[in-house]
């Protein structure tokens, strides 16, 4: 992927870069530019962390392998254990990946143990960064937001990366890609041909947002193993201001602290 450079036109002028990187393997080209990383897996990963922090989970870990989930929670029998392989609860788990079953009764107060086929491994791959923050079509406004923020107090750029379905690329994912783009004021930022492509794909498909995912594989495949109120619920847009924030291996909502620094970053003293 062609990546566009910062040109040194002066603060007043410099615009964030927005890159996206369509497979999770590519995370390490993310954390090499030390970009603000967005973790994409809109159906379900992504959307089940969003929900479950929004209904009052303290936080999220999320861990590759069932084993080392099982571990976790030998460790910690008060934390729940959640996730799924082939799109099921594994054998002995609380939850599954289901974001509708991440209620406030379910978890409010709790560590949740998530390990999902694509979603936490990716968001694995994002350790070495500094600022990694989960991204959904739930809370595309405010992720949007907030990682232009940090973008540009730090000086560096933003990076979109698609967990996809075992490496391969998603529709869904892609289309979330653009959601959240769709959000960034566009005298702010420079967007990367990928990104573009992805926001014209999102503005195109808005009208039937929920119909244009279901066209895509993983979401049949969801919805034929009884999942369909899953692809609904996360084809929602902007329904949450949670902002999901990946701190010393567990995910947590993004500090009060830490945004109002954040809110007072150099462009907005202007």
């Amino acid at each position: 992927m062609v990546i566009l450079k910062k040109l040194n036109t002066g603060d007043a002028d410099l615009k964030t870069l927005v890159s996206l990187e369509s497979v999770a393997k590519d995370m390490v080209k993310a954390v090499k530019r030390r970009d603000v990383i967005i973790v994409i897996d809109a159906l379900r990963c992504c959307s089940t962390i969003v929900t479950a922090l929004a209904n009052g989970a303290n936080s999220v870990i999320p861990v590759k392998t069932i084993l080392e989930a099982r571990r976790l929670k030998k460790k910690h029998p008060d934390y729940v254990i959640a996730g799924e392989r082939k799109g099921l609860k594994p054998k002995g788990f609380d939850l599954g990946n289901s974001p509708l079953e991440f209620s406030t009764r379910n978890v409010d107060g709790k560590e949740i143990i998530l390990t999902t086929t694509s979603g936490t491994k990716a968001i694995s791959l994002s350790k070495k960064g500094k600022w990694v923050l989960i991204g959904a079509f739930l809370n595309a406004k405010a992720i949007a937001e907030a990682s232009l923020k940090i973008a540009e107090r730090e000086k560096i750029g933003i990076s979109l990366v698609l967990a996809g379905k075992e490496d391969q690329f998603s529709l869904e994912d892609f289309l979330c890609a653009g959601a959240i783009a769709e959000s960034f004021p566009t005298g702010n930022v420079e967007l990367s041909d990928a990104v573009v492509a992805a926001l014209l794909s999102f503005k195109k498909a808005r009208g039937s947002l929920k119909e244009t995912i279901q066209q895509g594989s993983h979401a049949k495949y969801l919805e034929e193993k009884g999942f369909e109120s899953d692809v609904e619920f996360c084809s929602n847009l902007s329904i949450f201001n949670i902002i999901p924030f990946l701190k010393e291996g567990a995910i947590i909502p993004l500090e009060t602290s830490i945004w109002l620094t954040l809110c007072d970053s150099p462009r907005n003293r202007k």
